[in-house]
Protein backbone atom coordinates (compact mmCIF):
# COMPACT_ATOMS: atom_id res chain seq x y z
CA UNK A 1 0.00 0.00 0.00
CA UNK A 2 1.43 3.70 -0.51
CA UNK A 3 0.08 6.91 0.59
CA UNK A 4 -2.34 7.57 -1.34
CA UNK A 5 -4.07 4.32 -1.75
CA UNK A 6 -6.12 4.30 1.02
CA UNK A 7 -9.91 5.22 0.84
CA UNK A 8 -10.22 7.02 4.16
CA UNK A 9 -13.20 8.59 4.76
CA UNK A 10 -12.42 9.61 8.61
CA UNK A 11 -9.79 11.56 10.88
CA UNK A 12 -8.51 10.61 14.16
CA UNK A 13 -6.02 13.01 16.01
CA UNK A 14 -3.95 12.67 18.94
CA UNK A 15 -6.38 9.77 20.66
CA UNK A 16 -5.46 8.08 23.23
CA UNK A 17 -6.47 4.19 23.27
CA UNK A 18 -6.66 1.38 26.13
CA UNK A 19 -8.37 -2.03 26.39
CA UNK A 20 -8.41 -4.92 24.13
CA UNK A 21 -9.59 -4.18 20.48
CA UNK A 22 -10.54 -0.40 20.64
CA UNK A 23 -10.53 0.28 17.12
CA UNK A 24 -11.18 -3.38 15.64
CA UNK A 25 -12.20 -4.14 12.46
CA UNK A 26 -12.26 -0.51 11.64
CA UNK A 27 -12.36 0.56 7.49
CA UNK A 28 -10.72 3.75 5.80
CA UNK A 29 -9.15 5.21 8.74
CA UNK A 30 -6.37 7.98 8.52
CA UNK A 31 -4.96 8.27 12.43
CA UNK A 32 -2.49 11.36 13.40
CA UNK A 33 -0.22 11.05 16.53
CA UNK A 34 -2.44 8.63 17.96
CA UNK A 35 -1.25 6.22 20.83
CA UNK A 36 -2.41 2.84 21.13
CA UNK A 37 -1.20 1.75 25.19
CA UNK A 38 -1.95 -1.09 27.67
CA UNK A 39 -4.72 -3.48 25.51
CA UNK A 40 -4.07 -5.87 23.21
CA UNK A 41 -4.77 -5.93 19.01
CA UNK A 42 -5.79 -1.84 18.56
CA UNK A 43 -6.60 -2.60 15.00
CA UNK A 44 -7.03 -6.29 14.51
CA UNK A 45 -9.30 -6.97 11.27
CA UNK A 46 -8.95 -3.52 10.17
CA UNK A 47 -8.27 -2.39 6.16
CA UNK A 48 -6.81 0.86 4.22
CA UNK A 49 -5.89 2.92 7.11
CA UNK A 50 -3.08 5.64 7.09
CA UNK A 51 -1.32 6.07 10.59
CA UNK A 52 1.16 9.49 10.83
CA UNK A 53 3.26 10.03 14.18
CA UNK A 54 1.39 6.83 15.70
CA UNK A 55 2.53 4.98 18.89
CA UNK A 56 1.95 1.15 19.80
CA UNK A 57 2.54 0.79 23.05
CA UNK A 58 1.28 -3.27 23.43
CA UNK A 59 1.14 -6.24 21.90
CA UNK A 60 -0.65 -7.59 18.64
CA UNK A 61 -1.11 -4.08 16.86
CA UNK A 62 -2.19 -4.72 13.81
CA UNK A 63 -3.26 -8.92 13.01
CA UNK A 64 -5.31 -9.90 9.89
CA UNK A 65 -5.06 -6.22 8.20
CA UNK A 66 -5.51 -5.33 4.77
CA UNK A 67 -4.29 -1.78 2.80
CA UNK A 68 -2.18 -0.25 5.65
CA UNK A 69 0.58 2.80 5.56
CA UNK A 70 2.55 4.05 8.69
CA UNK A 71 4.94 6.93 8.40
CA UNK A 72 7.14 8.15 11.68
CA UNK A 73 5.40 5.85 14.10
CA UNK A 74 6.77 3.94 16.69
CA UNK A 75 6.82 0.29 18.15
CA UNK A 76 7.42 0.16 21.46
CA UNK A 77 9.08 -3.24 23.19
CA UNK A 78 6.28 -3.83 24.65
CA UNK A 79 4.17 -4.11 21.13
CA UNK A 80 5.88 -7.27 20.02
CA UNK A 81 4.24 -9.55 17.45
CA UNK A 82 3.03 -6.29 16.19
CA UNK A 83 1.96 -6.90 12.70
CA UNK A 84 0.85 -10.63 11.83
CA UNK A 85 -0.90 -12.39 8.95
CA UNK A 86 -1.39 -8.69 7.07
CA UNK A 87 -1.11 -7.51 3.63
CA UNK A 88 -0.06 -4.85 1.08
CA UNK A 89 1.39 -3.39 3.73
CA UNK A 90 4.27 -0.14 3.86
CA UNK A 91 6.19 1.23 6.61
CA UNK A 92 7.93 4.33 6.58
CA UNK A 93 10.71 6.09 8.85
CA UNK A 94 9.52 4.19 11.88
CA UNK A 95 11.20 2.80 14.61
CA UNK A 96 10.51 -0.66 15.69
CA UNK A 97 11.90 -1.63 18.95
CA UNK A 98 9.69 -4.56 19.54
CA UNK A 99 10.68 -8.08 18.55
CA UNK A 100 9.30 -10.98 16.31
CA UNK A 101 7.27 -8.58 14.21
CA UNK A 102 6.34 -9.14 10.48
CA UNK A 103 5.10 -12.54 10.22
CA UNK A 104 3.22 -14.38 6.95
CA UNK A 105 2.55 -11.31 5.48
CA UNK A 106 2.47 -10.62 1.70
CA UNK A 107 3.24 -7.53 -0.30
CA UNK A 108 5.48 -5.89 2.49
CA UNK A 109 7.42 -2.67 2.24
CA UNK A 110 9.75 -1.68 4.60
CA UNK A 111 11.42 1.76 4.14
CA UNK A 112 13.98 3.72 6.01
CA UNK A 113 13.05 1.93 9.35
CA UNK A 114 15.22 0.63 12.10
CA UNK A 115 15.05 -2.56 14.51
CA UNK A 116 17.01 -2.47 17.50
CA UNK A 117 15.65 -5.58 18.32
CA UNK A 118 15.11 -7.89 15.43
CA UNK A 119 14.77 -10.95 17.00
CA UNK A 120 12.89 -13.66 14.82
CA UNK A 121 11.65 -11.05 12.75
CA UNK A 122 10.01 -10.96 9.06
CA UNK A 123 9.19 -14.95 8.86
CA UNK A 124 7.29 -16.65 6.54
CA UNK A 125 6.20 -13.15 4.64
CA UNK A 126 6.37 -12.82 0.77
CA UNK A 127 6.86 -10.27 -1.73
CA UNK A 128 9.15 -8.02 0.55
CA UNK A 129 10.95 -4.97 -0.17
CA UNK A 130 13.29 -3.94 2.02
CA UNK A 131 15.53 -0.20 1.75
CA UNK A 132 17.88 1.26 4.05
CA UNK A 133 17.28 -1.05 6.60
CA UNK A 134 19.04 -1.62 9.57
CA UNK A 135 18.09 -4.79 12.22
CA UNK A 136 19.75 -6.37 15.09
CA UNK A 137 18.93 -9.59 15.73
CA UNK A 138 18.87 -13.40 15.48
CA UNK A 139 16.56 -15.19 12.83
CA UNK A 140 16.15 -12.34 10.44
CA UNK A 141 13.93 -12.86 7.35
CA UNK A 142 13.70 -16.84 7.87
CA UNK A 143 11.93 -18.40 5.05
CA UNK A 144 10.74 -15.23 3.14
CA UNK A 145 10.36 -15.65 -0.46
CA UNK A 146 10.36 -13.17 -3.27
CA UNK A 147 12.39 -10.51 -1.43
CA UNK A 148 14.11 -7.54 -2.85
CA UNK A 149 16.44 -5.71 -0.23
CA UNK A 150 18.96 -2.74 -0.62
CA UNK A 151 21.01 -1.44 1.60
CA UNK A 152 20.52 -4.24 5.14
CA UNK A 153 22.43 -3.21 8.08
CA UNK A 154 22.17 -6.24 10.07
CA UNK A 155 23.74 -7.24 13.55
CA UNK A 156 22.33 -10.75 14.21
CA UNK A 157 22.94 -14.54 13.69
CA UNK A 158 21.14 -17.16 11.00
CA UNK A 159 20.11 -14.78 8.82
CA UNK A 160 17.92 -15.58 6.14
CA UNK A 161 17.28 -19.47 6.96
CA UNK A 162 15.50 -20.91 4.21
CA UNK A 163 14.71 -17.58 2.23
CA UNK A 164 13.80 -18.09 -1.76
CA UNK A 165 14.09 -15.97 -4.61
CA UNK A 166 16.35 -13.46 -3.37
CA UNK A 167 17.77 -10.04 -4.32
CA UNK A 168 19.99 -7.99 -1.92
CA UNK A 169 22.15 -4.99 -2.54
CA UNK A 170 24.41 -2.68 -1.19
CA UNK A 171 24.38 -4.45 2.60
CA UNK A 172 26.60 -5.11 5.22
CA UNK A 173 25.60 -8.49 7.68
CA UNK A 174 27.70 -9.43 10.64
CA UNK A 175 25.54 -12.92 10.36
CA UNK A 176 26.63 -16.28 11.14
CA UNK A 177 24.98 -19.25 9.32
CA UNK A 178 23.16 -16.50 7.17
CA UNK A 179 21.63 -17.96 4.01
CA UNK A 180 21.33 -21.37 5.64
CA UNK A 181 19.07 -23.62 3.34
CA UNK A 182 18.20 -20.83 1.32
CA UNK A 183 17.55 -20.87 -2.64
CA UNK A 184 17.87 -18.74 -5.86
CA UNK A 185 19.89 -16.09 -3.93
CA UNK A 186 21.94 -13.37 -5.49
CA UNK A 187 24.13 -10.83 -3.35
CA UNK A 188 25.74 -7.90 -4.90
CA UNK A 189 28.16 -5.08 -4.03
CA UNK A 190 28.08 -6.18 -0.40
CA UNK A 191 29.59 -7.07 2.78
CA UNK A 192 29.63 -10.61 4.76
CA UNK A 193 31.40 -11.16 8.07
CA UNK A 194 30.28 -14.58 9.53
CA UNK A 195 30.92 -18.71 10.20
CA UNK A 196 29.38 -21.29 8.22
CA UNK A 197 27.95 -18.98 5.56
CA UNK A 198 25.41 -20.40 3.02
CA UNK A 199 25.63 -24.28 4.19
CA UNK A 200 22.52 -26.25 2.74
CA UNK A 201 22.01 -23.76 0.09
CA UNK A 202 20.96 -24.32 -3.86
CA UNK A 203 21.58 -21.38 -6.16
CA UNK A 204 23.85 -19.10 -4.28
CA UNK A 205 25.26 -16.27 -5.72
CA UNK A 206 27.70 -13.45 -5.06
CA UNK A 207 29.09 -10.46 -6.96
CA UNK A 208 31.40 -8.40 -5.64
CA UNK A 209 31.14 -9.10 -2.25
CA UNK A 210 33.85 -8.98 0.45
CA UNK A 211 33.77 -11.76 2.44
CA UNK A 212 34.99 -13.29 5.69
CA UNK A 213 33.85 -16.91 6.86
CA UNK A 214 35.39 -19.59 8.74
CA UNK A 215 34.01 -22.85 6.88
CA UNK A 216 32.06 -20.97 4.60
CA UNK A 217 30.13 -21.71 1.37
CA UNK A 218 30.37 -25.36 1.97
CA UNK A 219 27.29 -28.28 1.33
CA UNK A 220 26.31 -25.82 -1.33
CA UNK A 221 25.06 -26.81 -4.42
CA UNK A 222 25.90 -24.17 -7.48
CA UNK A 223 27.59 -21.63 -5.69
CA UNK A 224 28.62 -18.82 -8.06
CA UNK A 225 30.99 -16.06 -6.65
CA UNK A 226 32.28 -13.32 -9.43
CA UNK A 227 34.85 -10.73 -8.63
CA UNK A 228 34.85 -11.56 -4.92
CA UNK A 229 37.29 -11.29 -1.93
CA UNK A 230 37.71 -13.71 0.36
CA UNK A 231 39.44 -12.23 3.43
CA UNK A 232 40.55 -14.62 6.55
CA UNK A 233 38.27 -16.90 4.56
CA UNK A 234 39.57 -20.48 5.40
CA UNK A 235 38.19 -24.45 5.12
CA UNK A 236 36.04 -23.10 2.23
CA UNK A 237 34.01 -24.47 -0.21
CA UNK A 238 33.99 -28.22 1.57
CA UNK A 239 31.53 -30.51 -0.60
CA UNK A 240 30.03 -27.70 -2.78
CA UNK A 241 29.83 -27.39 -6.55
CA UNK A 242 31.34 -23.97 -7.07
CA UNK A 243 32.18 -21.83 -10.31
CA UNK A 244 34.40 -19.02 -8.13
CA UNK A 245 36.44 -16.21 -9.33
CA UNK A 246 37.94 -14.68 -6.50
CA UNK A 247 39.98 -11.45 -6.28
CA UNK A 248 42.08 -12.09 -3.19
CA UNK A 249 43.91 -15.20 -2.13
CA UNK A 250 41.98 -17.79 0.03
CA UNK A 251 43.52 -18.65 2.96
CA UNK A 252 42.02 -22.37 2.57
CA UNK A 253 40.14 -24.57 0.87
CA UNK A 254 38.65 -28.24 1.59
CA UNK A 255 37.31 -30.70 -0.59
CA UNK A 256 35.11 -28.82 -2.93
CA UNK A 257 32.95 -31.68 -4.82
CA UNK A 258 33.30 -29.82 -8.48
CA UNK A 259 33.74 -27.01 -10.51
CA UNK A 260 35.78 -24.38 -10.94
CA UNK A 261 38.32 -21.89 -8.21
CA UNK A 262 40.21 -19.06 -9.57
CA UNK A 263 42.02 -17.34 -6.95
CA UNK A 264 45.43 -15.01 -6.45
CA UNK A 265 46.55 -17.75 -4.32
CA UNK A 266 45.67 -20.64 -1.93
CA UNK A 267 47.33 -20.60 1.25
CA UNK A 268 46.81 -24.40 2.28
CA UNK A 269 44.48 -26.73 -0.20
CA UNK A 270 43.29 -29.88 1.27
CA UNK A 271 42.01 -32.78 -0.70
CA UNK A 272 41.19 -35.77 0.39
CA UNK A 273 40.83 -38.35 -2.37
CA UNK A 274 38.37 -41.08 -0.19
CA UNK A 275 36.04 -38.52 -0.16
CA UNK A 276 35.65 -36.41 -3.42
CA UNK A 277 36.96 -37.29 -6.66
CA UNK A 278 40.39 -34.48 -7.18
CA UNK A 279 39.36 -34.71 -11.48
CA UNK A 280 35.92 -33.07 -11.21
CA UNK A 281 37.60 -29.21 -9.90
CA UNK A 282 39.73 -27.52 -11.41
CA UNK A 283 41.53 -24.96 -9.02
CA UNK A 284 43.50 -22.22 -10.61
CA UNK A 285 45.81 -19.55 -8.94
CA UNK A 286 46.71 -16.53 -10.82
CA UNK A 287 49.97 -15.69 -9.14
CA UNK A 288 52.02 -18.64 -10.07
CA UNK A 289 53.87 -19.32 -13.17
CA UNK A 290 51.12 -18.99 -16.12
CA UNK A 291 48.09 -19.69 -14.10
CA UNK A 292 49.33 -23.57 -13.38
CA UNK A 293 46.48 -25.10 -11.64
CA UNK A 294 47.86 -25.20 -7.84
Amino acid sequence: MTETDTKAVREIRQAFYTGERPLFGERSLVLYDTIFDDGESPLKESADIRLYGCMFKWKYPLWYSQNIYAKDCTWFDMARAGVWYTDHITVEDCQIEAPKNFRRCNDLTLKNVSFPNAAETLWNCRNVTLQNVTAKGDYFAMNCADMRVDRLSLYGNYSFDGARNVEVHNARLLSKDAFWNSENVTVYDSFISGEYLGWNARNLTFVNCTIESLQGMCYIENLVMKNCKLINTTLAFEYSTVEADITSKIDSVINPSGGTITADSIDELIIEKDKIDPSKTVIICRNRPQKEVC
